[in-house]
């Protein structure tokens, strides 16, 4: 799952920083666009820790950028100053070891409001596919609202839990169930827009300034600031049927896995669409079940489920369709 590092960037060479620093200036960092710096001390808190809890870093200020200009200012200022100082970008705070904290530093608060009005989808003729450009700092939940509003679309690739950040996810990597299928979200971009370690915005992609595109895509935020992606669009399914097999085998359970995840070459109709494993721990069972979905009536059942050493293996997938197929798609099987 990918639980996102959050686009750890630090200013300086792209490494970590060490000793002392001096702090910049105020002036040095305002925005030169629409944005805001912030040097109140709710603000300058929340960003001094994450998700993990694990560490602990005050920024000296907070910017809520007014748009990409704002990064590459901030970004600029740093690599240019006397007084070098770190700069890390936060999406929705989600790192769990400190890689989005910036200690003396500025944080750029990416997920904070809309910067402008999104764009709609479009279609592209030379890929006969739809896409969306999207805010760095757009969590995945809105990104998926709006496409949904506007044509019925839906991102191809997710993560598990969706409020996290485009910038961020991208720049680990996005794995979920649908992965075996679209490739991990990484892997459903056409462009960036990314502001490298000396405060330029650059436009990338497969065919322009290429090695930077990859380097950005899953590289842990050491590339440069995601402040703008080009996501692929499919058609939202109508209806999805959710299915959850247990077992007590772990090897008819790795072969069922496998299975279906070598149909994904298949037919739409004879594949499913989402396929995720995981193992569930036997402490009582009764009390284990809760993180995992299963309805409260369920635990009492499962208990009697024979499990070797204490484990049980849950198959999770979802299969996709719309309301023609709604009387025969419980009749939809491997062959």
């Amino acid at each position: 799952m990918a639980h996102t590092l959050l686009l750890l960037f630090v200013i300086c060479g792209l490494t970590s920083t060490v000793g002392p620093t001096v702090e910049p200036d105020e002036m040095l960092l305002q925005p030169a666009g629409e944005g805001q710096l912030s040097l109140d001390p709710s603000e300058v808190a929340a960003a001094a820790v994450d998700f993990g809890g694990v560490a602990r870093a005050e920024p000296l200020a907070v910017m809520r950028p007014g748009g990409a200009g704002d990064v590459a200012h901030l970004v600029r200022a740093a690599y240019r100053s006397a007084r070098w100082f770190p700069v890390s970008a936060r999406g929705h705070g989600h790192s769990t070891n400190g890689q989005a904290l910036a200690s003396g530093g500025v944080v750029v608060q990416m997920s904070r409001g809309r910067i402008a009005p999104r764009p709609m989808p479009a279609y592209s003729p030379s890929t006969g596919e739809y896409y969306v450009d999207v805010w760095g700092g757009d969590l995945w939940v809105d990104v998926l609202n709006w496409t949904l509003a506007n044509g019925g679309l839906a991102p191809k690739s997710w993560t598990d839990y969706l409020y996290l950040s485009v910038g961020g996810t991208l720049s680990n990597a996005g794995v979920s169930g649908q992965a075996f299928h679209h490739g991990p979200q990484i892997s459903n971009v056409y462009e960036l827009d990314v502001v490298t370690g000396k405060g330029e915005l650059t436009t990338c992609s497969e065919e322009q300034n290429s090695e930077l595109f990859h380097g950005v895509l899953g590289g842990l935020g050491q590339f440069g600031i995601i402040t703008r992606a080009r996501i692929a669009l499919e058609t939202a399914p109508h209806r999805v049927r959710w299915i959850r097999v247990l077992y007590s085998d772990f090897a008819a359970f790795t072969r069922d896995q496998e299975l279906l995840v070598s149909l994904h070459g298949a037919h739409r109709s004879e594949r499913f669409d989402y396929v995720e494993g995981f193992v569930i721990v036997d402490e009582g069972l009764i009390n284990n079940w809760r993180s995992s979905f299963f309805s409260p009536k369920n635990p009492v059942k499962m208990s009697s489920v024979h499990a070797n050493a204490g484990l049980l293996y849950c198959l999770e997938m979802t299969k996709n369709y719309d309301d023609s197929a709604a009387d025969s798609i419980d009749e939809v099987g491997l062959r």
